[in-house]
Formats: structure tokens, C-alpha cells, sequence
């Protein structure tokens, strides 16, 4: 005859458990990204007055009350998603770091500044400026966002200045650095309205020269 368990000590009992919460929270966190993506790219094409939690959830292809159980405001979920994307942006650009630094002389300094001038010509850069725009009317908005462009602020600074290998010590360095990184900022702006490859390219080419010379002369 078989063994009987006991009431209340079937051995299989817990183990039926954790792959029921698994795949809940594995689900959960799939929808959860497919709103932040949603929400970046509603906002990079639409901007703010266009991008409501419900063209977010339409578009993510859930509920309004799904979007909601994850994201209790409009606030939270766009700078949630921001903050999502430039995290992902930068852990792109650290993957390239180690590359970067086998690279020696002109061409290393070349790659460092075309990878950082990229930052600002995709989809977080077009998202995140409709959210400064949104931020400079809303007050609770503008606070958070502050908050975070000021985190994302200095980690790409700090990011620029290993892939340029650039010692921040000496004078000058730090406000050069810092400079050819507004400057990037700009040269995404300009890149909102028209096409400007062929002028960013040369950009990129003079910045190269000047941060060049800066680290051979300090």
C-alpha cells in the first residue's frame, strides 16, 4: 500500500507554489517594460499633450487599469520611463567602454566623442526633452525630473571622462569636458527639426581635435 501523507505535509504541496508566483511575476515585469517602451516612444513622437496613460496602455497593449496597477500617475510612469531608457543608454555605453580603452591616440578619443554626441540624437534624448518641456509648467513633474537629469547628468560626465581618459585634476579639463557634453546636448536639439548629420559630423571632428590636444598638452 502506498504511503499517506500526513494532513499538512505533503512534500509536493510547496513545491506547486513558487511556479504559480513565478510566471505572475515574470508577467508583471514583461508588462511593466512594455509600458515604459510604450511610453517613450508616445512621447518621442507625440510629446506630452499627446500622451496620455491610455494611448500608453493602447499602444503597450493593455488595460488602462493594468498601466495604473503599476503606475498610480501619469508623472510616474513617464519618468519612470525616462529614467528606464537612460539607464539602458548607458549600459549600452559602458559595454563600449573596454573596447574604447584598447584603442590608442586620435582614434581613441574620435570613438569616445561619437559615442557620446549619439546619446543625444535618439529616442530618450526626443522623450526626455518633451518631458523638461512638460516640467517647466508642472511643478510636482518638475522636481522629479530635475532630480533625475541631474543622476543622469553625472554619470554620463563621469562616463566621458574615462572613455576619453581624460584626468580631471589638471586645469581645465573638467570645463572642457563638460563643455563638449553641452555642446552634444545641442547638436541633438538641432537634430529635432532637420537632419543634421552632415554638420554634426564635422562637429564631432573638431571636438575631436580640441579634447585631442587638451589631453596631449595637460
Amino acid at each position: 500500500m502506498a504511503a499517506v501523507s500526513a494532513p499538512g505535509k505533503d512534500p509536493d504541496l510547496g513545491k506547486g507554489r513558487a511556479p504559480d508566483r513565478a510566471p505572475k511575476q515574470d508577467r508583471s515585469r514583461a508588462t511593466r517594460q512594455r509600458l515604459l517602451e510604450a511610453a517613450i516612444a508616445c512621447l518621442a513622437e507625440h510629446g506630452w499633450a499627446g500622451s496620455t496613460v491610455s494611448v500608453v496602455a493602447e499602444r503597450a497593449g493593455v488595460s488602462r487599469g493594468a498601466a495604473q496597477h503599476h503606475f498610480r500617475t501619469r508623472e510616474d510612469l513617464f519618468t519612470a520611463a525616462v529614467e528606464y531608457v537612460a539607464e539602458q543608454r548607458t549600459a549600452a555605453l559602458r559595454d563600449v567602454q573596454a573596447p574604447i580603452r584598447l584603442i590608442c591616440g586620435p582614434a581613441r578619443t574620435y570613438a569616445a566623442v561619437r559615442e557620446l554626441v549619439d546619446l543625444f540624437t535618439g529616442p530618450l534624448f526626443r522623450a526626455a526633452l518633451q518631458l523638461w518641456i512638460a516640467a517647466a509648467n508642472e511643478d510636482q513633474l518638475r522636481a522629479r525630473v530635475i532630480d533625475l537629469e541631474a543622476r543622469v547628468g553625472r554619470e554620463l560626465h563621469h562616463m566621458a571622462v574615462e572613455l576619453l581618459g581624460a584626468d580631471e585634476r589638471k586645469p581645465g579639463v573638467r570645463e572642457t569636458v563638460q563643455g563638449f557634453l553641452d555642446m552634444a546636448r545641442g547638436l541633438g536639439l538641432a537634430n529635432l527639426l532637420t537632419d543634421d548629420s552632415a554638420r554634426r559630423q564635422r562637429v564631432v571632428d573638431h571636438w575631436t581635435d580640441v579634447l585631442g590636444e587638451l589631453l596631449r598638452r595637460r
